[in-house]
């Protein structure tokens, strides 16, 4: 593995999801890779703009997380994408190739336009391409993502092929998605068949990483389950989708997998599995969400962490840069714009 790059939406409060999901396996990724980047996507952000209030507090609050999680900004690089602007040139330059038939098949965009897809965003739509231009301004030859964004990888190695036979050259290697983990995908504790999210209206849906460790206690034992005991496998917890999601968290909190959860919890009812769900919880988040409050208490600190991941996002998506130009025909400035920041009239 070469170059890994991930990010996740500064849209909120992060929550288990979203640290089980990916950050986690993010910090085990760090020291097995030979470079690794996570970027805190903001442009990605506004494309649901009603849930982007305070967003550069959310950024920080994002940044924050990642570090208490374990990333260490000496090991990794941590930026925020809209302080890297060949981001956004790039997503021009592969919307200028990319079909719109293959925009209006993505899952998500259905999911998220709905029955009023005539009102959604241009930005909506085209957020796979944002996303396929985060990853290939890099050459980034591998992306950690949940079970639900391997669409948007499919389409990213689509557009790089795509863009190399356009252009008749081998600019962009073709990345691959990396989905690890018993818990790709953390579901709702109000209800296990939807994914945990920040936009749910219940506050018990979810468990945030700075929950305190009574409330985290109360939404493990307010999580909707069934009055079934734990099975000894997981085949028999088809049917029931809170429990299977609660036995998931279980096991990759503790590093096992859901059928060893099972085998050993078997017979109990949830009452003492959900005690001892919630004893496991408050030993491992409540040292994040202690790290993330002293972070956060040191602006200048955190966002000079976040300037050093800029320069150095900057410099690698420069050294990639010039050579997409290029190939695309694109005009260089010329080298009085470069040295004096105006175009001689001579």
């Amino acid at each position: 593995m070469k170059r890994v790059l991930s990010g996740i939406r500064p849209t909120g409060d992060i929550h288990l999801g979203n640290y089980l999901g990916a950050i986690r396996n993010w910090v085990t990724m760090q020291n097995k890779v030979e470079e690794s980047l996570f970027c805190i996507v903001d442009l990605h952000a506004l494309t649901t703009l009603e849930e982007v209030i305070n967003l550069a507090d959310h950024t920080r609050l994002m940044a924050a997380a990642y570090i208490a999680s374990g990333i260490n900004p000496d090991k990794s690089i941590i930026f925020v994408q809209s302080h890297v602007p060949p981001h956004t040139e790039l997503s021009w330059i592969l919307s200028c190739i990319t079909p719109l038939g293959w925009l209006n098949r993505m899952t998500q965009f259905k999911e998220k336009a709905g029955k009023h897809r005539e009102n959604a965003c241009l930005g909506l739509l085209s957020y796979p391409v944002l996303m396929a231009a985060d990853v290939l301004n890099y050459k980034a030859t591998h992306v950690p993502v949940g079970d639900d964004q391997k669409q948007h990888v499919e389409l990213m190695r689509d557009i790089a092929g795509l863009f190399n036979r356009t252009f008749e050259k081998e600019v962009f290697p073709l990345p691959e998605p990396i989905i690890t983990g018993p818990a790709t995908r953390i579901m709702s504790l109000r209800d296990g068949t939807v994914k945990m999210s920040k936009s749910d209206a219940s506050e018990y849906s979810r468990i945030h990483l700075m929950d305190d460790a009574d409330t985290l206690a109360l939404k493990i034992r307010k999580a909707k389950t069934d009055t079934h005991p734990l099975p000894e496998t997981m085949k028999d917890l088809e049917t029931r989708p809170e429990a299977a999601n609660l036995i998931n968290i279980y096991a990759s909190l503790n590093n096992q997998t859901p059928g060893q959860v099972c085998q050993t919890f078997a017979g109990n009812n949830f009452s003492t599995f959900k005690k001892e769900l919630s004893d496991l919880l408050i030993h491992h988040m409540i040292p994040i969400g202690q790290e993330m409050r002293k972070l956060l208490q040191d602006k200048v600190e955190l966002d000079r962490i976040l300037n050093r991941g800029a320069d150095y996002a900057n410099a690698l998506s420069g050294k990639y840069r010039e050579e997409i130009r290029d190939v695309v025909g694109l005009l260089k400035p010329s080298q009085a714009y470069k040295n004096k920041g105006v175009i001689s009239s001579a």
